[in-house]
Parts: C-alpha cells; structure tokens; sequence
C-alpha cells in the first residue's frame, strides 16, 4: 500500500501548481483527437494507480525524471466533467512500451508502471505522477492519454513537450494543424521543488467535445 506522505503528495501536485494551460468558458475548442497508437495495453497492470513511477511492492523506483501532470476534465462550456474514467500510457525511460509488440520488450525498466487511470470526481480534477516522456525511433517524446465519460464520450490523444525540436518531425503531431488545438497538447514544464525534489510538473485541461 501507499504510504499517506505518498498520497499527499499525488494530492497536493494539482492543489499547488497554477495551470499552464486554462480553458476559458468563451470560446473553447476541443482537445484534438490522435491514434491511440500500436501501444495501448493489451493486458493492465496489477497495479494501475495513478502513480507510474512506484509499483506497488517493489522497492525499487523507475528511471527517469518524475513528472507531475494534472489538470481538468472540462465540456466546451468549460464546466467540470464529473465520472470521467482518464488514463495514460507511455513507454519508460529508455523509449520501450510493456507490450507484446515492443522490440527489446525484456530490456523495459520492470519498476515503471507504464500505465495508470482514475476516475474523475466533481471537479473535474485528475492528476498522475509519471516520468517525462522520452523520444524513440520515429516519434518525438509523447504521453498517450484516453478520456471516457459518464455519457459515452471518448476522447484519445497524445500530449507533447512543448518546444522539443522533434515535434515538428513527428508526423502524428504535424496531423494537428490548428495552433491552438496544438496548445492544447503541448506541455510546458517546469521544475516542481515544493512537490518533489528534481521533479518536474505540468498543468494541461483536457476538453472533451
């Protein structure tokens, strides 16, 4: 089980950050839908929380940089999606998925989760502590993420490092054509001490159409 500190942690990354990106209720456009990729699990985890970076029982804790990301759930009017099922997934370290069709699959790093999920409450809130993306062979450093609602909607997309020189030659993100949907994927990190030593963190709403 996770120890309390840890879980006051996960909680306070999203009450402590100011969101770097905000949807405003004038205006809103959604959030771009993207493949859901070769990658997605074909088998979870036992461990599915939303921290990546610690599986539970394991002493161990995965290679990387830890990243916070967090942010909202929101409709085009710009109100909170209550019971939105969120989850992410993205390979470790050195660029390798946990999943049957990822070459080298045995060299992964067995201390990253690689996926998590949670149910969105009232307020619209998620938030995961992950590593920060790494680039492989043909994609620029990406997070994969999927929204369901209560109401059937289903949103996949990809969140990108804004400003890595390999997003303008990554074909998946030069698919996003308009500015300010790219906006909407682009993460701005920052350095994160008052949540976690050498950690980054990152605020990004996800608006589902």
């Amino acid at each position: 089980m996770k120890t309390p500190s840890r879980r006051l942690l996960l909680a306070g990354a999203g009450a402590s950050l100011l969101p770097l990106h905000t949807a405003f209720a004038a205006g809103l456009i959604a959030t771009p839908q993207q493949t859901e990729g070769p990658f997605y699990p074909t088998a979870f985890p036992a461990d599915m929380d939303n921290d990546l970076v610690q599986v539970r029982g394991q002493q161990a804790r995965a290679m990387g940089t830890v990243l916070h990301l967090d942010g909202r759930v929101l409709d085009l009017d710009g109100k909170p999606v209550d019971g939105a099922i969120v989850e992410i997934w993205q390979c470790d370290a050195q660029g390798i998925y946990d999943h049957p069709r990822q070459p080298g699959r045995d060299k992964r790093d067995s201390a990253f989760q690689g996926y998590g999920r949670l149910l969105v409450k009232a307020d619209g809130r998620y938030s995961f502590r992950t590593l920060k993306p790494v680039a492989y062979a043909g994609r620029s450093p990406h997070i994969h993420f999927k929204v369901a609602t209560s109401t059937g909607r289903t949103l996949t997309s990809q969140f990108y490092v804004a400003g890595d020189p390999g997003n303008e030659r990554d074909g998946v993100f030069r698919g996003i054509r308009d500015p300010r949907q790219r906006a909407l994927v682009e993460m701005k990190l920052a350095p994160a001490p008052g949540v976690e030593a050498g950690a980054l963190a990152t605020s990004m709403d996800i608006v589902v159409g």
